[in-house]
C-alpha cells in the first residue's frame, strides 16, 4: 500500500478481501508469456491463501500461451517445489486461444497434470465437443453468453462426462440473480465465481435490499433464499432502482 488507496469502507489488500468475506477459492491471473512471472504469482497468491484459510486456487492464463510445454514446466516445478500448492489448485483454465478451429492444439499432456476447463472456447456446445476430442475436460459456463447457449453447453458436456463451473464476468445488480442460480443447479466443482463485490460493489445496492445475501460473501457463500417467485425470482416490485432513459423511444434516437 501506498497511502493513495480509497478510504470507502472496503479491503485493499487480497489478504482483507480474504478475511473479511471467508473467501475459499482464489483465481490467479496469468501472463501466459512469461513463465518465471507466472510461477511466481502462482506461489506468491498460493501462500496467502494457504496462511489465509483460502483451501483452493485456479489458474487463468487467458488464452495467451502457445503451447502445452509452457503450462507443463510450471505445473510440474510447482508439484516439485510446492506440493502443497499443487494440490490446492483445482484446474487449469483456457491458457490456449480462444479459437479451437483455427488452434487444434493436442492438449493431453495438461489436462493429464489437472482439469483443463474451456472458457472463451466454450461459446457453444460445438466448440465444446472439437475441445474433448483435443483434450479439455471441463466446461466454464457464463449466463453472459446467453442463458440458453449456457444451458446447452452444461448438458452437452454432462453427457459426456465433462465437470463444470460457473463463472462470473463481475455480474452486477440483477445480472447477480440468474448467474448463481446456474450455478445452484448446474453441479459446480466448486460453488460459484463472483466478483462484483470487488469491482463495483455499490452499483448493486438497491438489489441487495432485497437479497443481502447475493451482493456480500459471507463465510465463503452466498445466500441464495431470498429468490422467489415468478421467472427467476427477482423480486422487481421489490426494488427500487431508478433507470436512466432509454436511449431509443417508439423506433426514434432521443436526443
Amino acid at each position: 500500500m501506498t497511502g493513495s488507496e480509497p478510504d470507502d469502507g472496503y479491503p485493499v489488500l487480497l489478504r482483507d478481501w480474504v478475511r473479511r468475506d471467508g473467501l475459499k477459492c482464489l483465481k490467479v491471473k496469468l501472463r501466459g508469456d512469461d513463465a518465471g512471472w507466472d510461477y511466481a504469482r502462482l506461489v506468491q497468491v498460493g501462500k496467502i491463501a494457504d496462511e489465509e484459510g483460502a483451501d483452493w486456487l485456479t489458474a487463468d492464463f487467458n488464452c495467451t500461451v502457445g503451447e502445452p510445454e509452457y503450462v507443463n514446466t510450471i505445473l510440474d516445478r510447482l508439484v516439485v517445489e510446492h506440493p502443497r500448492l499443487y494440490g490446492m489448485l483445482l484446474y487449469v483454465e483456457q491458457p490456449f486461444p480462444y479459437d479451437l478451429e483455427a488452434n487444434r492444439i493436442d492438449v493431453h499432456s495438461v489436462s493429464a497434470r489437472k482439469p483443463l476447463f474451456m472458457d472463451e472456447s466454450a461459446h457453444d456446445w460445438h466448440m465444446i465437443k472439437l475441445g474433448r476430442a483435443l483434450g479439455w475436460t471441463g466446461v466454464a459456463l457464463k449466463t453472459c453468453k446467453t442463458q440458453t447457449g449456457a444451458l446447452l453447453s452444461l448438458c452437452w458436456a454432462k453427457a459426456h462426462g465433462m465437470t463444470l463451473m460457473v463463472q462470473d464476468l463481475t455480474n452486477p445488480m440483477l445480472a447477480q440473480v440468474s448467474h448463481v442460480l446456474l450455478a445452484a443447479y448446474s453441479g459446480t466443482i466448486m460453488g460459484v465465481e463472483s466478483n462484483s463485490m470487488q469491482f463495483y460493489p455499490e452499483a448493486s445496492l438497491p438489489e441487495a435490499v432485497v437479497h443481502p445475501g447475493l451482493y456480500r460473501r459471507r463465510e465463503g457463500l452466498l445466500d441464495l433464499s431470498t429468490i422467489a417467485g415468478p421467472g427467476f425470482g427477482y423480486r422487481l416490485d421489490e426494488i427500487h432502482r431508478e433507470l436512466t432513459a432509454p436511449a431509443v423511444v417508439h423506433g426514434e434516437t432521443s436526443s
